[in-house]
């Protein structure tokens, strides 16, 4: 019989981040006997991804020291997720929203983010993720007294929700168990904040950040640090290693994860399965791994899978 779980009551939706559900894989470990896989299901914050955590925290912080008022608009760059998240809890606290982000972006993300009534600006589609860094910043050095910049690039608010939420959540759902986690490279703020987290722990927990093996990849949020902009926020004394997945396998393990786990995850969710089962393999002794779903897979549908077909 199924334990009942609590029914939460909120005084604000800002109130339901956190506390997301931690999946055990039980089809996919069948490829690492032994070994525990566990998957925690980020896509259960109210904006649908990990990143409701930062911009959650991010946004308080500014708030709180005055940096961030009624009177400014708060703009960033965003592949997505975190402007998803701005654009939900601005429409909650009573702050005007703008992104930059590449025009190829997911259509349900615009439509997302336009519900909230936040305003987009795009980029060159050809310049990802560093050209609306780029973009953004010339718009906040011509205007700098309209514009809050919270830099999600730079900001140590990021690493910080994670090391407050992420990494403490982890340690209370699977306590002694836990020997690795993986966490893939976007912001970096997961693996910065939750990995320093973890090391505090009692016991060695070995943290993998996983990133697209090329330059030219399909994991929408994921960088490749070697030809990007790196973020002020990453330290690469933090992971104890760093992964390379490749697009074809972080979208197979995906749709793996869908018609075997009955979990519908985004490409960056399935590169950090593949990561994690790749590290669960290599285990010959046991141990628990886990990982991050950063969001669902219904943000991809459309264009993205005539991408993956024609594309790379």
């Amino acid at each position: 019989m199924l334990s009942p779980v609590p029914a939460r009551r909120l005084s604000d939706i800002t109130e339901a981040v956190g506390a997301t559900p931690l999946v055990r894989l039980r089809q996919i470990e069948k490829d690492c006997p032994g070994v525990e896989l566990w998957l925690k299901l980020e896509y259960q914050n109210p904006g649908g991804s990990v990143k409701d955590r930062p911009a959650l925290q991010m946004m308080r912080d500014a708030i709180a020291d005055g940096r961030l008022t009624t009177d400014k608009v708060l703009i960033d760059s965003t592949s997505g997720n975190t402007g998803v998240a701005y654009s939900l809890f601005g429409a909650a606290l009573g702050v005007r929203v703008q992104l930059v982000m590449p025009s190829n972006v997911s259509q349900a993300r615009k439509d997302i983010t336009r519900a909230y009534g936040t305003d987009l600006v795009f980029s060159d589609p050809m310049e990802g993720s560093d050209g609306a860094i780029r973009l953004v910043r010339e718009m906040v050095a011509g205007a700098p007294e309209r514009y809050f910049y919270p830099d999600q690039y730079g900001n140590p608010s990021n690493p910080k929700a994670h090391y407050l939420g992420t990494g403490r959540e982890i340690l209370e759902q699977v306590g002694e168990r836990i020997t690795h986690f993986v966490a893939g490279l976007g912001t970096t703020g997961t693996m910065m904040g939750t990995t320093r987290r973890l090391k505090e722990h009692i016991r060695p927990i070995h943290c993998v950040a996983v990133e697209p093996a090329d330059a030219m990849h399909g994991l929408e949020g994921l960088k490749h640090l070697a030809s990007s902009l790196v973020p002020a926020i990453y330290d690469p004394a933090v992971p104890d290693e760093t992964l390379p997945v490749t697009t074809e396998d972080g979208w197979d393990m995906a749709d793996r994860v869908a018609r075997e786990e009955g979990l519908l995850i985004g490409h960056s969710a399935g590169a950090n399965v593949f990561g994690a089962l790749t590290v669960a393999r290599r285990l010959e002794r046991g141990g628990c791994v886990v990982t991050i779903a950063c969001d669902r897979g219904d943000r991809y549908f459309a264009p993205m899978r005539w991408e993956k077909n024609h594309v790379w």
